[in-house]
This record gives structure tokens, sequence and C-alpha cells, in this order.
């Protein structure tokens, strides 16, 4: 079993490591995401550099990849709801965030992992996700800051579990907190740049020009 558990994570990693942004960005725009706006391959800085466009498949194929990479876990053959399944998937969910901002398929240069991330987590615990993901629209409606939008979600994600949800298995809430300290700390260049006011703002609809 445990050949079979490090098979599913090495692919789980290489699933993780497709670089939609990279690749979608070259073939069809020209374009490496990395060598522009914050040099991130992730949804957010092809937003910023492509248009929305070129972002939406690549969102879709991150949280797809992660969504896949974690269900990869019933390979295994461990009972459902077993701490066996758990503990796979927690590893699985690693191994394609880790994919994503390391990815083997674009010289180890990738993105923050967050929509990969929210993908993979929708894998483990989907009715918290969903909250988060109203979290998530709600803050980037009111601030435009994709940064502090997906901070935010990731805090609330264990507050809804505990709070929401009433789940009290130590291992599912530990794995949330570690989730949120996760993404804090992989934004903490933007926690910077909004603190100083220099952080960039996205416009999914941008306002109409008064006539």
């Amino acid at each position: 079993m445990v050949f079979v558990d490090i098979l599913l994570v090495v692919a789980a990693y290489l699933l993780g490591s497709i670089p939609s942004a990279v690749w979608i960005g070259k073939k069809y725009y020209g374009v490496d995401v990395r060598e522009h706006g914050s040099r991130n391959a992730g949804a957010t800085n092809t937003l910023r550099v492509l248009g929305r466009r070129a972002a939406l498949p690549v969102f879709a194929l991150d949280v797809f990849k992660g969504f896949v990479a974690v269900t990869l876990a019933h390979l295994a053959g461990y009972p459902h709801g077993s701490d066996q399944t758990f503990n796979l998937k927690i590893a699985l969910v690693a191994a394609a965030v880790l994919g994503h901002i390391f990815p083997v398929f674009a010289g180890f240069r990738g993105g923050k992992g967050v929509a990969t991330l929210a993908g993979a987590v929708l894998g483990v615990y989907p009715p918290a996700v969903l909250l988060c993901v109203a979290t998530f629209l709600v803050v980037l409606m009111v601030s435009h800051y994709v940064s502090l939008s997906s901070m935010t979600a990731g805090v609330m994600f264990p507050v809804y579990i505990v709070l929401v949800f009433r789940e009290t298995y130590l291992p599912l809430i530990l794995f949330g907190c570690v989730i949120a300290v996760l993404l804090i700390f992989t934004h903490r260049k933007n926690i910077r740049r909004l603190a100083a006011g220099t952080e960039s703002k996205i416009y999914l609809w941008k306002p109409r020009p008064r006539k």
C-alpha cells in the first residue's frame, strides 16, 4: 500500500505541475506571464497581463487539476472516510500545490497555488470551500484585491469548519489552520504592499465610462 500511496503522490505532483498559465500564454499569445506583472504563473497574473479570455481557462484548469489530484486517493483502496484516506488526501493536496509552485514542466517556476489549493481542498471538504469561494467573491467585489480576498477566504476555512459545520475531527481542523497559515505566508509580499498602499487592484468588470 505504501508503494501505491507514493505513486499517487507523485501523480498528484505531476498534475499540479501542469503550467496552464505558461502554456496558454505562450501558445495563444506568445507571452510568458512569468516575465510580466507579478511574474507568477497563475490566473491572477494572467488576468492582469492577458485579460479575462486567457485567465478564465487558466483558473478553471488550475482548480480542476487540484481537484483531480485529490480524487486519486480513491485508487488506494482504503475504506471511505477512514483516517488512511484522509491522510492520503492531505498528502495529495500538498503534492498538487507543490507541483503548481514548483512545476517540473516549467522550470520549477510556477505560481502561488491558490486556485490549485482551492480545487484540491474541494476534494477534501466541499461545503466549507463553497463558503470560502463566496467569501472570496464578496471581498474581491468590495476591495478589488485578489490577495486580500484569497487570504480572507483561507483564514475563514477553519472558522467555517468549526463554527458553521460543527466539525470536531482534530486532523481536519488542523488541516484548515495549516491552509490559513500557508496562504498568509505565500502572500507575505502582498501584505507588505497592502500596508504600503501599492498593491495592484483587479477589476473583473471595468465600469463603463460616463458619457
